[in-house]
């Protein structure tokens, strides 16, 4: 009888060890499925939308180059977050006052030595705005882009010239997304190419919360919804999900805040350190 219950002791202890172990391989998996996206490069550590910068992100094992995009007065779409070329280079006013000849002219690297000095670099100064040609050409057709039409309302013929540059170059659209918060402008990618994966990017600024309909009116274009981070809960995480889009939370640089959203159950999110989101997926 003592050998029987030692036995069954034993079994019970050897399916808790595999239930465990097969748990601790389940939370490995899911964490090795989420996108790390490197925002605007690996911009913590480098100007950012510089070659240098998405360089950086994909050493440090970011799965897509993010890419904002500005359209200069004679058409040329450019790497750049802001509409003003004030805070990230030497020059001031709009960027659809300039022609891509006077964008390049100005020095995109040196006021990060000076905001950053903790990661300065002499070889940031004199960096140049890139242009999506440009990026296209550096990385090539099979690296992963996640590119923004920032300001489309200000940029006629945004989308068209984004995608005469996707085909042109032959990138591998299973796995080019394309974002916005414009959702006319995702409309109008949607109906230039059907076949581009599309992202609704979204802002709170309380208590996230989405309805039933915001999400059926997204899941008609889109194929996941990009909202910030802060003001996110668990509740919102999970009904997203369930709702089969995926859910790119912006921009998180926690490692802490990563595990947590990880936890929730975000199939991605946007980070300034990719190296750290990586460590996170790894379980460091």
């Amino acid at each position: 009888m003592k050998r029987k219950w030692l036995a069954a002791l034993g079994a019970l202890v050897i399916g808790i060890g595999m239930a465990a172990s097969g748990e601790t391989g389940m939370a490995k998996e899911k964490h090795k499925d989420i996108v790390n996206v490197s925002h605007r490069g690996a911009s913590g550590y480098a100007p950012e939308h510089t070659l240098v910068s998405y360089e950086k992100g994909e050493k440090m094992h970011g799965d897509y180059i993010e890419v904002d995009l500005q359209m200069t007065k004679d058409g040329k779409l450019i790497a750049m977050h802001d509409e003003t070329v004030d805070r990230t280079t030497n020059g001031t006013g709009r960027v659809k006052d300039y022609t891509l000849a006077q964008i390049k002219q100005l020095d995109t690297g040196s006021w990060f030595n000076e905001a950053y000095p903790q990661y300065a670099n002499p070889d940031y100064e004199g960096l140049k705005v890139p242009t999506l040609e440009e990026v296209f050409q550096k990385f090539g057709k099979n690296a992963k882009y996640y590119i923004e039409t920032k300001s489309p309302d200000v940029y006629p013929g945004m989308e068209k010239e984004l995608l005469r540059l996707v085909n042109k170059y032959d990138i591998n659209k299973d796995t080019l997304l394309v974002q916005s918060f414009s959702s006319l402008s995702l409309q109008k990618m949607q109906q230039l190419d059907p076949s581009v994966k599309l992202i609704q990017l979204l802002s709170y600024k309380s208590n996230a919360v989405i309805t039933d309909a915001e999400i059926a009116a997204i899941k008609e274009y889109a194929v996941g919804v990009g909202p910030n981070h802060t003001y996110l809960n668990q509740e919102y995480v999970r009904k997203v999900v369930d709702s089969g889009l995926e859910i790119h939370p912006y921009t998180v640089n926690d490692k802490g805040r990563m595990q947590q959203l990880i936890d929730w159950g975000v199939t991605g999110m946007f980070t300034n350190f990719p190296d750290q989101l990586h460590e996170v997926k790894k379980g460091k």
